[in-house]
């Protein structure tokens, strides 16, 4: 059985990010959604609401699961014992960091193999922090998240 781990801290998740996972829930038998507690980012929503907006949404797709981990990504992968990372390019300029990432990771657990996909086109801009910073200044961020992080974000920011 082939599984993936499709890490990140989806604060929120976003259209580009479930562009990813539908298509990785195409090539793998198990998609597994690690969604990391990521204190130092201080994300926006709490882990929990993260994970529980993930679940939500990817339901329809039945090879998917989602977690919430902290700690190293290459212990995650022993424990769930899988060896393949997913992970997105949007642009050159996440090439630099992500190629770091695949390398380190390989040093931790060279049975591991990082796999990057490429979004949709029409998906290839968005980034999560772009997203935070139109939903923080009341800007409308339905073109780039599921209605219901759309409607979560408003309520948390907004009231």
């Amino acid at each position: 059985m082939k599984k993936v781990i499709y890490p990140g801290t989806f604060d929120p998740i976003t259209n580009g990010h479930m562009d990813l996972i539908e298509r990785a829930s195409r090539l793998f038998d198990e998609v597994l959604v690690a969604v990391a507690a990521s204190p130092k980012k201080k994300p926006l929503l709490e882990l929990e609401t993260r994970v529980d907006l993930t679940r939500v949404i990817t339901k329809p797709l039945g090879n998917v699961k989602v977690i919430g981990f902290t700690g190293l990504l290459t212990h995650l992968l022993q424990e769930q014992e899988a060896n393949v990372i997913l992970r997105g390019l949007r642009a050159v300029s996440d090439f630099e960091y992500e190629f770091q990432m695949a390398n380190m990771n390989r040093v931790l657990a060279p049975h591991v193999e990082s796999m990057f996909l490429t979004p949709a086109e029409k998906h290839s801009f968005i980034s999560s922090t772009l997203v935070r910073e139109v939903a923080i200044l009341n800007g409308d961020i339905s073109k780039f998240v599921h209605p219901l992080v759309a409607k979560t974000m408003e309520e948390h920011l907004h009231g």
